[in-house]
């Protein structure tokens, strides 16, 4: 069962690639909750993440569904509701780990922790009859545009990241430790600053001190490039769907695409993984907003 999983996500991310089109951005050039960028949510409001959001997205364009609520046939079946006749579900994960003790050969015993991952069918609201109101009611409007920007401002800013401003070239330099940045105003719009810088930002998660991510990488262009861009690219969709900013396929995606594919035809495992280590890289960048809160309430 695992190794379908691994299978059937990565051939649906290796068929869009071959297409020309990235699975994570997708919902941004389709309409989707009419202009609003979200992350698919549970039954209860908590949002999917990791690999999830990804198959998620993907199930959302290809049904053309707005609402971004998700629930299983035996939880819609508790509201009373039921799904209707001929609808299929679409997969998602749950990854966890269970604990086994082992007798070694000097006869000590040694906890062990096994991973494992099973898969589940979940259906959209919009293909179950009979939920409670809320779950087909529009969202209210999304902030003005003006108050999202500034946010962003703001949560680029708690991470402490040195971000120097010049140039032409928008990358992350290990060896100083900075991102660099082209000047605002030389960008197409807002939103496509913001997903860049969101991007590097990502692959500065990767430093020794932080998150202390290594894919091997020798030289540009090879395998353990290919992975790192991809999780960069990854961390940068979860971070613009986090944060209600609408990202645009960058210039350079379709010298990627290949290297992408390349990697991702020979470890089926990579797009998991990629995705994990996206998470974790949000998931860091959120991290410093909690600590600015709490510095805040402590002056």
């Amino acid at each position: 069962m695992t190794r379908d999983i691994y299978q059937k996500v990565t051939d649906k991310i290796i068929a869009d690639l071959e297409k020309g089109e990235l699975t994570w951005l997708k919902p941004w050039s389709a309409g989707n909750m009419d202009g609003r960028i979200i992350k698919p949510l549970r039954h209860n409001g908590m949002a999917y993440s990791g690999i999830n959001v990804l198959m998620l997205w993907g199930a959302t364009i290809e049904g053309g569904y707005l609402s971004p609520f998700w629930m299983t046939y035996r939880q819609a079946k508790e509201y009373g509701a039921h799904v209707r006749k001929g609808e299929r579900g679409n997969l998602v994960v749950y990854v966890n780990t269970i604990t086994k003790t082992e007798e070694q050969d000097d006869g000590i015993e040694e906890e062990r922790k096994i991973p494992f991952m099973k898969g589940y069918s979940v259906f959209n609201v919009e293909q179950i009859e009979g939920l409670p109101e809320h779950f087909y009611a529009k969202p209210e409007p999304i902030i003005d545009p003006a108050q999202r920007i500034e946010h962003a401002d703001q949560f680029f800013a708690a991470s402490g990241a040195n971000i120097r401003h010049g140039g032409t070239s928008a990358h992350y330099s290990g060896g100083t430790d900075h991102v660099q940045m082209p000047h605002f105003e030389s960008f197409r719009s807002p939103e496509a600053y913001y997903a860049t810088l969101a991007h590097e930002l990502t692959h500065w998660t990767k430093h020794p001190k932080r998150l202390d991510r290594d894919f091997g990488r020798k030289k540009w262009g090879d395998e353990g490039y290919a992975r790192e861009e991809l999780v960069a690219e990854l961390g940068a969709a979860f971070l613009c769907a986090d944060l209600a900013l609408t990202p645009e396929p960058g210039t350079d995606h379709a010298a990627y695409i290949q290297s992408w594919l390349k990697v991702l035809k020979e470890d089926k495992r990579a797009i998991f993984s990629a995705a994990a280590h996206a998470q974790r890289a949000a998931d860091f960048l959120h991290g410093f907003q909690v600590e600015e809160k709490e510095a805040g309430a402590a002056a």
